[in-house]
């Protein structure tokens, strides 16, 4: 295949280094399209127009943009390479702030770089239109065309370096700021309306999106209670944003259509610590209190557990949890006088009141969940209710002595 119709999209072979004279010889080839460079860099534009889906979708402003931007970057290509290049203004410079408006205005960099490509090979094409083709020997038109392949390999590196530089930075900017709401939110500003508004529109959330709240707290520095919560949400098409705040790793999570335990289901294989889950129930307005629900009801499961609990599933924990003050009382006036017994005594009964509040009072199917015989339950019930002076037949009896058991931090049901 003859030298002057090599497809323009493969790169000549490399041959040794031209002479001071094949450099003019080969400048003077270049610097003949000078006076076309506009025509060159428009007729470039046109084919991204026309068989770009991207480029052909934006609006006529960022087309106009994209078309400037080119007939920049070709007038001064054919300069350089004709070697009249301006020494104040160096074409590496226009590369560096292409990719950093290109990266800012959130051109996918594939696209970028197509737009470079497709340049290099309407400039060959140009190249030899002029019919240098013919007027430069095999060697010098192999050495022109290494020279233009050698540029765009250059191109290609400053633009992706300062495309990649660019794109980090505004990542961490947008991380920033949306942790900033985060802080926002968490201290109670989501009842601003304007601070709302902002906020919805930063993290991408509708006005009447429904939101709840996750937040796992750390145990020590290199514990990590959730892990990578964002992809798992992800899966079932779920967006999410994270913060650390004051030991507690937590997140923002617009539910969606998404049921609460369909939450939990999804978050679950990430769980590696205390994690808790409370709604926003006023929305964004609301956080603040969810915030502190969703800790309360982490802090609430004993240290070491792994596992995500709704706030609905430790309501009387969290209740408890909101009022220390009160847990002193509250056990000497209920399981006091069971705590108070013989160790063996004392473990008999408490695990009999356990078995017994469960079941609903039931000597019958308490006995079962012992393992025991129903009357050893019905003496041991006896006991209870003697040293207590309350009733299991009782609701607010019941109630109080369940509470009382929670104070101490066994539970009730194995929660």
């Amino acid at each position: 295949m003859d030298v002057a119709h090599r497809r323009a999209a493969d790169p000549p072979p490399r041959v040794p280094p031209p002479t001071p004279a094949m450099e003019r010889e080969i400048q003077h080839a270049w610097a003949s399209l000078i006076d076309q460079a506009d025509a060159i860099a428009d007729d470039i534009t046109l084919t991204l127009l026309e068989r770009d889906p991207y480029w052909s979708e934006q609006r006529p402003a960022r087309q106009a943009d994209l078309r400037a931007s080119i007939r920049e970057h070709i007038r001064r290509g054919i300069e350089a390479m004709a070697g009249r290049a301006d020494p104040e203004h160096k074409a590496s410079d226009v590369w560096r702030e292409t990719g950093r408006l290109r990266a800012r205005q959130g051109v996918p960099m594939d696209r970028v770089l197509n737009a470079y490509t497709l340049g290099t090979r309407t400039l060959w094409e140009a190249l030899l239109r002029q019919g240098w083709g013919d007027k430069l020997n095999e060697h010098l038109l192999v050495v022109a065309g290494q020279k233009l392949w050698a540029a765009l390999d250059v191109q290609n590196a400053i633009l992706v370096d300062a495309y990649r530089r660019e794109s980090n930075r505004l990542q961490r900017q947008n991380l920033q700021r949306q942790q900033s709401f985060l802080d926002g939110l968490v201290e109670g500003r989501g009842a601003d309306p304007e601070f709302a508004r902002e906020a919805r529109e930063e993290l991408g959330i509708g006005p009447d999106e429904a939101v709840v709240c996750v937040v796992a707290p750390f145990n020590d520095p290199l514990d990590e209670p959730l892990r990578a919560p964002e992809d798992r949400l992800e899966r079932v098409g779920l967006s999410s944003h994270w913060h650390v705040r004051g030991g507690n790793f937590f997140g923002l999570i617009p539910s969606g259509a998404l049921t609460v335990s369909q939450l939990v289901e999804a978050l679950d294989p990430c769980v590696a610590g205390r994690v808790g889950l409370a709604p926003c129930t006023d929305g964004l307005a609301g956080f603040a209190t969810a915030y502190q629900l969703a800790s309360r009801t982490a802090e609430s499961l004993p240290r070491g557990t792994q596992r995500l609990v709704p706030l609905s599933d430790r309501l009387p924990e969290v209740l408890l949890a909101g009022s220390p003050e009160v847990l002193p009382v509250l056990i000497a006036e209920t399981v006091g006088p069971l705590l108070h017994q013989p160790a063996q005594l004392s473990e008999t009964l408490l695990d009999t009141l356990a078995a017994l509040l469960v079941t609903d009072g039931s000597p019958t199917h308490a006995a079962e969940a012992l393992f025991c015989h129903r009357n050893t339950v019905i003496y041991r019930m006896k006991q209870i209710e003697s040293l207590t002076g309350r009733s299991l037949q009782r609701p607010q009896d019941k109630l109080e002595l369940a509470l009382g058991l929670l104070a101490t931090g066994r539970g009730v049901n194995g929660r």
